[in-house]
């Protein structure tokens, strides 16, 4: 009886591992994990990559290029390697001069170390929560530590504007600008270095910080609104008064020169006709000083006299001793008056 030859298991798995199928097989998963990237993945020139196996950190790719991973057993993390920006909430604080604000800021930011950022962060939304609590913190502190106008202005020795025609009429608005010590740029600064050495343990680089829009309370801002509504009635109110001061003195000099101009004209008005009347005298007196004068003067005054008398058919008995009797006495009998001569 022959005896068949069966061969040995390792010898048989070996055989089939070697086979055509086992091949096909390697070779399609080969072929899905490529087509999947489950092998390959690509880092681009803008970012960093983390390659984790099991949740741990096991290398950092920086250079950019296709990259080889375990498929299903390691994992690759992404950070971005360009200047981040982190807009901060609007935060309502009290200044040093008890006036409360509402400060809103936004900083720039980036990812220096990106395992140490992986490993104390892990992503950007931790990033930007962490930055909100500190960047918030830091602002509130400046910002509660001095005065509003060390907040809002920028330039030192400022001063104030001047209105050319205002200082001509002696009009001069009342405006003190307070000089400041450090200024917003200088509290911003403050502002990034003291956040800057809070952050560096986090594996982030804070470039800057700065406020982007500082406002009042709307409680605050409508008192504020008042008060200066009030400011501005105060200097019309100013402006008004010497402008009516001005319109009276005005008028005052405009009555005083009418009355001046009158009290010439009229006393020059009386001189004239007191001059008249002197000529006129003088003239009357060269005129009647003459006994020829006289005796005509005198004659006129009777016929006058006569005239009104014998106006209205008056009759009058005459003594022949009277000026009058005398007078028609001496003119002898009426002569009648010739015809006129008959026309050519």
């Amino acid at each position: 009886m022959d005896t068949i030859y069966r061969p040995h298991l390792s010898t048989r798995f070996l055989r089939f591992v070697q086979s055509r199928t086992l091949a096909v097989i390697g070779l399609v998963f080969l072929l899905t994990a490529l087509k999947w990237g489950a092998l390959l993945f690509t880092v681009h020139q803008y970012e960093t990559a983390i390659v984790t196996r099991f949740g741990k950190a096991i290398r950092v790719e920086k250079t950019a290029g296709l990259k080889f991973k375990l498929p299903f057993v390691d994992s690759v993390h992404r950070f971005d390697n360009r200047i981040l920006a982190w807009d901060g909430p609007p935060t309502e604080t009290p200044t040093k001069d008890k006036l409360y604000l509402i400060v809103d800021c936004f900083a720039r930011w980036r990812i220096s170390d990106p395992l140490l950022y992986y490993n104390r962060l892990n992503d950007e939304r931790s990033a930007l929560s962490r930055l909100d609590d500190i960047l918030g913190s830091e602002t509130r502190t400046a910002v509660a530590s001095h005065d509003l106008v060390e907040i809002v202005r920028v330039t030192k020795g400022r001063k104030p504007v001047r209105d050319a025609e205002l200082e001509k009429s002696g009009t001069i608005l009342p405006s003190n600008l307070p000089d400041i010590e450090l200024g917003r740029s200088a509290i911003e600064q403050q502002i990034t270095e003291r956040a800057r050495q809070k952050i560096e343990g986090f594996g982030i680089e804070l470039l800057d910080e700065r406020f982007k829009r500082s406002k009042y309370n709307p409680a605050v801002a409508e008192k504020i609104i008042e008060r200066m509504s009030s400011e501005r009635h105060q200097i019309a109110s100013k402006f008004r008064s010497e402008g009516r001061g001005e319109a009276a003195n005005i008028s005052g000099q405009k009555e005083s020169d009418v009355a001046s101009i009158q009290s010439a004209a009229t006393r020059d008005a009386l001189k004239t006709e007191g001059e008249a009347d002197a000529e006129a005298a003088r003239i009357y007196t060269a005129a009647y000083s003459p006994p020829e004068a006289q005796e005509l003067y005198s004659f006129n005054r009777r016929l006058e006299v006569a005239g009104a008398a014998f106006a209205h058919d008056t009759t009058a008995v005459l003594s022949t001793d009277s000026e009058i009797g005398f007078l028609l006495k001496g003119m002898g009998p009426l002569r009648p008056v010739p015809p006129p001569p008959p026309a050519r």
